[in-house]
């Protein structure tokens, strides 16, 4: 495969529209790029005056523009975000601030729903409705999962509906979701697909994409850890309160490798604010003890991006990816792994892609 850096087209668009309102040519970052599922992540931006369209106060307004980078040699969307901060002034650049549309989810807030034997995707789908009204050309792409369940929740509360959607993803069995970015039918513009799916991406035991050591990988890392937290063989959820009010789930343990010679770990915390559902409680452990019942298993890996496999084309967030290891003095023996994206960064000017692949139990 050819060695092709990657060279970014940033456009400035209406939030609420996703119509592009000027390129911003002279628009850079000044960090990695990344993307995490089901959570937001944020980037610094500078626009140099000198090379910048007549319109661009407009397509760098805080709380109106969005940022959408294009990978030019596919034409692939890869990243969007909303402009949070701008400031300038004698200098003769702009400094900006961008959050994912993830965020823009934590300013808008739900209302009180009482969703009861509803599919998870329609479940994820009513939540974010309110956040349509005067809000980003989000659309969804949540087709029904198959699987039901209840959720409530009160405007009294205060929840926004990142957090509320966060909670739904964090239930034993909950669905994944993430928002993306894609032209519209014209190319006149973005709209913003909010997916969701039992799992986001493509999961198979034989990707195409591999991450090779030696070759495109410079450097990796296996960080395995039993830390508070990251580990344990026996989970309880609590609820908030104090005493024998408050609502606990059962213990979840991890009895077949207690019985095979592991130790107990235990770990108790409260998943949520506002939970007080015991199921709720009780998805939420049965979720972390399969998390956490044999540690955190993270794979960071630093790649040449021009030569590793391209980021929207070979592979995406969600998506099972193969690290091969051919000797290392950790992995002496080598080693073959496939493991799911949960987050990435891509820094084009020090043509480096960061993918941070979670082994999954």
């Amino acid at each position: 495969m050819t060695a092709q850096a990657y060279e970014l087209a940033w456009y400035g668009c209406d939030l609420r529209t996703g119509g592009i309102v000027a390129d911003l040519r002279s628009l850079k970052p000044t960090g990695a790029l990344s993307r995490k599922l089901g959570d937001s992540t944020t980037l610094q931006l500078e626009l140099t005056l000198a090379g910048a369209p007549a319109d661009w106060d407009g397509a760098t307004a805080p709380g109106r523009a969005v940022f959408v980078a294009v990978d030019t040699a596919t034409d692939t969307p890869l990243w969007a975000g909303a402009v949070i901060t701008r400031q300038a002034g004698s200098a003769q650049t702009v400094q900006l601030g961008a959050i994912t549309l993830e965020g823009y989810l934590n300013g808008r807030y739900p209302g009180t729903q009482t969703l009861i034997g509803t599919d998870q995707a329609a479940v994820i789908q009513a939540l974010v409705t309110p956040a349509l009204t005067d809000g980003p050309a989000i659309v969804f792409d949540a087709p029904a999962t198959g699987t039901v369940m209840n959720y409530l929740t009160s405007d009294l509360d205060d929840k926004t509906i990142l957090s509320c959607l966060q909670e739904v993803m964090g239930l034993d069995g909950g669905p994944e979701w993430t928002i993306d970015v894609q032209w519209n039918g014209s190319h006149s513009g973005f709209t913003f697909p909010l997916r969701v799916r039992p799992k986001i991406g493509i999961q198979t035991p034989t990707p195409e994409a591999t991450f090779d050591f030696p070759g495109c990988v410079s450097s990796y890392s296996l960080t395995e850890s039993f830390e508070q937290g990251k580990g344990a063989t026996v989970v309880i959820a609590r609820g908030e309160g104090e005493g024998t009010s408050r609502l606990t789930s059962s213990p979840h343990e991890a009895t077949a490798l207690i019985a095979a010679g592991w130790p107990r770990w235990e770990y108790r915390y409260t998943p949520a604010s506002g939970v007080t559902d015991p199921d709720q409680l009780n998805a939420h452990a049965a979720q972390s003890l399969a998390l956490m019942q044999t540690g955190g298993q993270v794979w960071t890996i630093e790649a040449v991006a021009s030569r590793a496999p391209r980021l929207g084309r070979d592979w995406s967030l969600g998506d099972t990816v193969r690290m091969a290891v051919d000797t290392s003095p950790r992995h002496p023996q080598g080693a073959n792994q496939v493991s799911r994206c949960w987050s990435w960064e891509l820094d084009p000017d020090a043509d480096k892609v960061r993918p941070i692949l979670v082994q999954e139990n």
